[in-house]
């Protein structure tokens, strides 16, 4: 199971910087006008030997009528739920403010650790006035600049002191198969559909399923554990809270899963969620395979599979090896087509190919493409292996690694997907100095 590691506060404190210089890359949207960041941003980040999961909890409601008491507050009790720590961001330049008192009351009461990050402290004078913050009452208070980065190593020194270690995952040997999607798109009742059993609650109101079940199917020659991860609660009724706790749930079953079998609604199409949590498990490595649900409800006349397959592709583009079923779990239509399917994907993550079979076949696409010259510099590609990972990547050992673009590295990758199967795996392509 992943850690998890939020910050929260006000609007316009410096969350979204922080969590950009977290995870190492400019992601979230920064600017001085309140409310800026509407989608909550998940990134991973390592130090001092722990990975974890780092979210920015910004998003707030458009045109709410009161966005300080319904969003914060709402985002807050989430992170607590859900959190193993809690960065709780403050602005020394516009001093404690009631808003700050009222999140702060809200994370006194919970017993996980709560760290005080005191921002845009970069001169000696907000040095000073940072002491203010004290009187919040947390024991650990950190002046920071997440612009200059100043102070960060301090807070993350904490955080990861305070992170659990995450222990061995009972593995049994079995593929584990994570279901994951939007709340109320079928996750539960594929589930109870594949088990045969009312394993899962199952009724029309998004947040039925509390936590992920974990479950072992043992049916038709076929053996795996299978994860719902639907985890909504009841009581956040506004929808992009909804999402903030979903992912949240997904973020831990993704991490410990083989393959993660994304569930779409056909009714709907892709949206903004299906696509975090689609990135999400393609960074993390995993298989991934699409079932679109209630292919049932859908005019076929007007929407063909062929034309919706073909913009699911494209949205999930640049990588769109991946299989797209179209299912209806009300009717059980193919459902057990994609337990196939997702044990295709597993073989195909899993697989190895000989270092001469390898060679011979990425060789002659070499030579049949070489790699663009760079400076005048003429690029050679010696021999390629497998490297031992739990997913497949492969190394490449050339005289100029650095210098390789790009677009020569898609071109490998293609002509490895096209001699070997991975299909709904990704892969890691590198270049190393021979």
């Amino acid at each position: 199971m992943s850690n998890i590691v939020a910050i929260v506060g006000r609007p316009n404190v410096g969350k979204s910087t922080l969590y950009n210089r977290l995870i190492g890359e400019r992601q979230a949207i920064i600017d001085d006008t309140s409310g800026v960041t509407r989608d909550r941003q998940y990134g991973t980040t390592f130090w001092n030997g722990k990975t974890f999961t780092v979210i920015d909890t910004g998003g707030f409601i458009r045109n709410s009528e009161d966005v300080f008491e319904s969003a914060i507050r709402e985002q807050v009790l989430i992170a607590i739920e859900e959190a193993q720590v809690m960065i709780f961001m403050v602005d020394v330049t516009t001093g404690l403010t009631d808003l700050d008192e009222e999140v702060a009351d809200m994370l006194r009461r919970t017993e996980k650790p709560v760290l005080l990050a005191v921002n845009k402290v970069d001169n000696s004078q907000r040095m000073y006035e940072a002491n203010e913050f004290w009187s919040l009452g947390f024991e650990e208070t950190y002046f920071l600049s997440s612009l200059t980065g100043s102070g960060t190593g301090e807070i993350l020194d904490s955080v990861t002191e305070k992170l659990p270690e995450e222990p061995e995952a009972e593995d049994n040997g079995l593929p584990k198969f994570a279901i994951v999607g939007q709340p109320n798109v079928g996750k539960s009742s594929l589930t109870n559909a594949l088990l045969g059993q009312e394993r899962n609650i199952v009724t029309e109101v998004a947040g039925t399923t509390r936590d992920s079940i974990h479950s072992t199917y043992t049916k038709f020659g076929k053996e795996f554990t299978l994860v719902d991860t639907a985890g909504i609660r009841k009581k956040a009724k506004v929808h992009e809270n909804l999402e903030f706790y979903s992912v949240m749930r997904a973020i831990r079953a993704i991490e410990d899963a083989d393959v993660c079998l994304l569930m779409v609604d056909a009714t709907l199409g892709i949206e903004a969620q299906d696509m975090s949590i689609f990135r999400l498990a393609q960074r993390r490595n995993k298989g991934i395979v699409i079932l679109v649900n209630k292919w049932d409800l859908v005019d076929k006349e007007t929407n063909t599979a062929r034309d919706l397959e073909k913009e699911i592709r494209a949205k999930f583009s640049p990588f769109d090896d991946l299989p797209v079923l179209f299912i209806s779990v009300y009717e059980k239509q193919r459902i057990f087509k994609s337990i196939e399917v997702a044990l295709e994907v597993y073989e195909n993550r899993t697989r190895r190919i000989k270092t001469s079979d390898l060679n011979e076949v990425m060789q002659e696409a070499m030579e049949r493409y070489p790699p663009p010259a760079y400076r005048g510099r003429h690029i050679k590609i010696k021999y390629v292996t497998q490297l031992p990972t739990y997913y497949p990547a492969f190394a490449f050992f050339c005289n100029h690694p650095k210098h390789v673009k790009e677009a020569y590295r898609n071109y490998l990758e293609n002509q490895l997907r096209k001699h070997f199967n991975f299909t709904g795996v990704p892969i890691g392509v590198f270049f190393r100095k021979k």
